[in-house]
């Protein structure tokens, strides 16, 4: 954590605040503390205290039906929470979580396992009041009990993403009546209530008798509105509505989970994938391949309007996708390296030949948004950066960083420019193959999961070609990306950073240098930058969000300046099929898909399943 700064205010946002109380803690201190129904970061939360449901939701949504989707790849366990395994889709929604966060607000949480948020003012602890009706599937209680192992247990043995998300909270205790208190470690960390109020809890009873450190087919108890009721182990998993829910008439949960049943086919093939679907055997699919969107669509279920194709505009923040640079790599230490070989992406070309024109250029690692540094640094931010100014390439103060564009005359200019920054580095050309100095020629693997990116990847070998580069591509099953990611086992690969309107503890994860080290971590390039953990530091130190924008845009601009990646490209809205038996909300999520809200129409619903039935046979 960083230091203690006079200059940073001691400050926690919890909103619809009920009034201060004095609260006597275990040790017998008195500690001012605020009471909420809510905790939020940075902002004043939209619904009050008393609040009915949300305003994306339909409260009188009718139960029923059957929601069938299809997944890429396989999967071999139902534990969500360890590094080992590929987890079956939908698995962690098994587990309700102390707070619940709202899709039409940037970062609002309100109350679910806990009714009440208590919040020490100084910013040392946060305590969350559980509700005595909580249930697990089983009937047993929700216990402040539970909430304390699973916090003990998800960061001493759960995924290592965990110890980073959760390093700066101390311990968790019972607290007053039926309440858990967290207590938190020196530094201001205003992001941490809300992190805490996304715990899944787990049952204490249930895991005294299962391992949790192991992969496992065996569906685990959980608290949340569906259960498992089928596993055909790699191949598809169902869920089934739990009609019994204790949350199901909560503000925050009324109108959502109104499928009776949720299952998930998995296929190998994105092809018989897509041929599935326009057969009738699922129901809906949200399409990340642009030429399949484009051209792959067209059959009689389309054409008779029992298919919908729907672009739904969203406002969330797009982050970075890219092709990135394993910098644990010789070759890629030097920035000049992978400076050049971002030159060689021809993005206007892959646009143009590849997406049908659908895509834009992600500029910043958070794209769409506030948070993106697409401007010249401010006074306030380059009194951010200014300490750190003899470490720091002078681009990061004097320009605006785009990624290379191609112009009219193509790929041949930066390809120039890009062999003369690889002569800077120390590589030459012989006998057509860009060699060390020591002698050894360049030559990486560009490591994928779904072989639809090829078409992507290939022209871009083609271009490093030219350079005297030789880039393999490689394609490998989910199980196999994964193990190898974790464990750092690659050269290049694609990679996705999602980023929040709200960005703080996860940072460390990403770019912090201890997450290099750590198996599994998201900081998969290897990102060990003093000013890029100084900087995290400060972005979950910001006492309000005009300093968190700043701090941030300070971060893009570091990030983006290291080349650490080759960045791809968004598009600001879901593309989604499905066959036309759904209803959903005249209100829109801003932050989400919103899926959880939808419904099957009663009236819709036989013709689909006359087509569909039609369509299989």
């Amino acid at each position: 954590m960083m230091k203690n700064n006079s200059r940073v205010h001691r400050r926690v946002i919890i909103a619809a605040v009920l009034g201060a109380c004095l609260t006597i803690g275990p040790g017998g201190a008195a500690a001012q503390s605020h009471k909420s129904h809510a905790v939020t970061i940075h902002a004043t939360p939209k619904y009050p205290s008393g609040f009915t449901h949300v305003d994306y939701a339909n409260a009188e949504a009718p139960k029923g039906g059957t929601l069938k989707q299809a997944r890429r790849g396989t999967f071999d366990s139902l534990n969500p929470f360890i590094l080992k395994g590929v987890t079956a889709a939908g698995a962690s929604g098994l587990f309700d979580t102390l707070t619940a966060r709202a899709a039409d607000e940037p970062n609002t949480d309100y109350g679910l396992i806990a009714h009440t948020i208590e919040t020490a003012t100084d910013g040392s602890w946060v305590a969350f009041h559980l509700r005595k009706e909580a249930r697990f599937h089983d009937g047993s209680q929700v216990t402040p009990d539970d909430v304390i192992f699973t916090f003990d247990t998800l960061k001493t043995k759960g995924h290592p993403f965990y110890k980073a998300y959760y390093a700066s909270v101390v311990k968790a205790e019972r607290f007053a009546d039926w309440a858990v208190k967290f207590t938190f470690e020196g530094g201001v960390n205003p992001e941490l209530p809300a992190i805490l109020g996304q715990l899944p809890v787990l049952s204490k009873t249930y895991y005294a008798t299962h391992d949790f450190t192991k992969t496992t087919l065996q569906p685990p108890l959980g608290s949340g509105p569906y259960r498992i009721v089928n596993v055909d182990p790699g191949r598809s998993i169902t869920y089934e509505r739990n009609k019994h829910y204790w949350a199901k008439d909560l503000p925050i949960k009324k109108g959502h989970h109104n499928f009776d049943r949720m299952v998930y086919e998995y296929y190998r093939d994105i092809t018989v994938m897509l041929e599935a679907f326009k057969s009738g055997e699922f129901d809906l699919r949200a399409e990340n391949n642009s030429k399949l969107w484009a051209t792959g669509y067209d059959s009689p279920p389309l054409r008779e309007g029992l298919i919908k194709k729907e672009l739904i505009p969203h406002e969330l923040p797009a982050g970075m996708q890219g092709f990135v640079f394993n910098t644990r790599r010789e070759m890629f230490r030097d920035v000049r390296v992978r400076k050049a070989l971002a030159l060689a992406f021809d993005f206007e070309w892959t646009n143009k030949n590849l997406f049908y024109g659908q895509y834009t250029r992600s500029y910043s690692y958070f794209t769409n948004s506030e948070l993106a540094a697409t401007e010249l640094p401010s006074d306030e931010e380059l009194t951010v950066l200014e300490p750190f100014r003899d470490k720091l390439p002078p681009e990061v103060f004097e320009k605006v960083y785009r990624p290379p564009v191609t112009g009219k005359r193509g790929i041949r200019s930066n390809l120039r420019a890009a062999l003369r920054l690889l002569k800077e580095a120390g590589w030459s050309i012989q006998d057509k193959r860009l060699t060390s100095k020591s002698g050894k020629p360049f030559e990486f693997e560009m490591l994928l999961v779904h072989a639809d990116f090829e078409r992507v990847a290939l022209p871009f070998a083609k271009n490093l070609e030219r350079l005297g580069i030789e880039m393999a591509v490689r394609t490998v099953d989910s199980a196999q990306y994964k193990k190898r990611l974790d464990d750092f086992d690659f050269d290049m690969a694609l990679q996705t950073f999602g980023q929040s309107l709200s960005p703080g503890n996860e940072q460390r994860d990403f770019w912090g240098s201890k997450s290099a080290d750590t198996p599994g971590g998201r900081n998969i390039i290897g990102i060990r930058s003093p000013v890029i953990d100084e900087l995290i530091e400060l972005i979950i130190a910001a006492p309000d969000r005009a300093t968190l924008i700043q701090r941030t845009r300070a971060l893009d601009r570091v990030l983006l300046w290291g080349h650490y990646l080759v960045p791809n490209w968004h598009i600001n809205a879901f593309r989604v099929a499905y066959w036309d038996k759904f209803a959903r909300p005249t209100i829109p999520p801003k932050y989400g898909f919103g899926l959880d809200t939808w419904w099957v129409d009663p009236k819709k619903a036989p013709r689909i399943k006359a087509a569909q039935s039609g369509s299989k046979s």
